[in-house]
């Protein structure tokens, strides 16, 4: 039983984007992000029944149910086995109250969140999720065929080339949205604040997914951007601040905001930039009450560069463990809004079939103990986005010079600046 990559599964508040959240589409699961990725384990099937008399007597009502659906049913071409069983199993896990964490994926969708792992991958590139109800798309990734389009962050989809996303689960909108290279999609969106829906046509593409970006912004203010913890992200975070530091970068901003999460060894590695070795990251709290702590495993190159983080209600997993750890550590000032509030530590077992239980084992919980699940990281200094607002990237920082930065209206960079230059009031 080989013990694979301990991963932090991006799941937001209802239901959550597989790493997800899910980039989607191209899908960028664990992500998902407050969830973690402990390990697989093979499941072998048994005839028997593991419980106890009571238990198997009861289940004999789950196969009289089965047999009347499967009997009698109106569409008898709509009663597939198959996807009865994954219903069912689905269902079971949903009734323990973990939602969008501890849940099944069948055979192709853990081929898809395998892809998702390696930072590339096939479709329009957007991290999506699943809330009251309705698909809404968390964030374009930078730099993707969705941004290219004029997809926008808390965009709710509301059709997908024409059919209705209503009822949908964050498994059936990528199965739909994604798709091979240099084929289309349309997607029926309505942006936040405005009441006119529009269609948006997407070409699919080979999406890389920058994990790390960075720009120069004025004051010698680095600005760099963390857009999930996905495999190099740590060895790519090293390079960036390295490179601004050479650069002249006097500050940073550390930009997390809908950041959905990703692989554990990854968050611990990106803490290491800033925190010194052997410094506490998180701590795991299993079913019996104990609890295991995981640290920093070197010093980084960003010890003592003055340091502001932004957070949003879109910053979920991994992204929400970091950002705890800096502001308990008092090496980071947090900007912004509260995060996701993520939480479940998932392990993986294998089913015969291919497909997999992520089955939350455990809870994550700050160096200091506070537990994050459906609560979440409070920012040192809230600060909000007017709906207007352009958020600054580092994509768009080469692109406008000082002043027209500062009209893109991202009070949340602009707070982080005003920080880190002291100045009395942001210009």
């Amino acid at each position: 039983m080989n013990a694979l990559k301990r991963v932090f599964l991006d799941f937001f508040s209802v239901r959550v984007p597989l790493w997800l959240i899910a980039p989607v589409l191209g899908m960028t699961l664990v992500f998902g992000m407050g969830g973690g990725y402990v390990g697989a384990r093979q499941l072998n099937p048994s005839t028997e029944c593991p419980e106890s008399p009571e238990v198997c007597a009861a289940f004999g009502v789950f196969w009289q149910a089965w047999n009347v659906a499967s009997q009698n049913f109106v569409d008898s071409e709509a009663v597939d086995s198959q996807r009865m069983t994954e219903g069912a199993i689905i269902g079971m896990l949903d009734s323990l109250g973990d939602q969008g964490h501890t849940r099944f994926l069948s055979a192709e969708e853990t081929a898809r969140w395998t892809e998702s792992l390696s930072g590339s991958f096939e479709g329009i590139g957007a991290y999506i999720d699943v809330r009251e109800g309705q698909t809404v798309i968390v964030a374009p990734i930078e730099g993707s065929p969705a941004e290219a389009a004029g997809i926008r962050p808390n965009d709710i989809i509301l059709a997908v080339d024409g059919v209705s996303t209503e009822g949908w689960t964050v498994e059936t909108l990528v199965t739909n949205v994604r798709g091979p290279r240099g084929s289309k999609v349309v997607l029926t969106v309505l942006h936040q604040g405005e009441t006119a829906p529009v269609d948006i046509t997407i070409t699919r593409d080979r999406v890389q997914v920058p994990s790390v970006t960075w720009a120069m912004l004025p004051d010698d203010i680095a600005l760099v951007r963390l857009s999930s913890f996905s495999q190099r992200s740590a060895s790519e975070l090293e390079a960036a601040l390295t490179e601004a530091q050479q650069a002249g970068a006097q500050g940073l901003i550390f930009d997390l905001r809908d950041n959905p999460g990703g692989l554990v060894n990854e968050a611990l590695g990106v803490a290491s930039q800033f925190l010194p070795e052997g410094s506490v990251v998180l701590q795991e709290e299993y079913r019996d009450g104990s609890r295991k702590a995981s640290r920093t495993n070197r010093t980084g190159v960003a010890q003592d560069i003055p340091l502001v983080v932004l957070i949003n209600a879109n910053t979920a997993s991994s992204s929400e463990i970091v950002s705890g750890a800096l502001q308990e550590a008092e090496r980071a000032e947090l900007v912004g809004l509260p995060t996701v509030g993520t939480g479940t530590v998932l392990s993986t077992f294998a089913l015969e079939d291919g497909s997999q239980l992520l089955l939350g084992t455990s809870q994550w919980l700050t160096p200091q103990g506070r537990l994050i699940r459906k609560q979440g990281i409070a920012p040192d200094i809230e600060v909000g986005l007017e709906l207007d607002a352009q958020v600054i990237t580092p994509s768009v920082v080469d692109e406008l010079d000082p002043d027209e930065l500062m009209e893109r209206g991202d009070a949340q960079v602009l707070e982080a600046h005003r920080i880190l230059t002291g100045n009395s009031a942001s210009q």
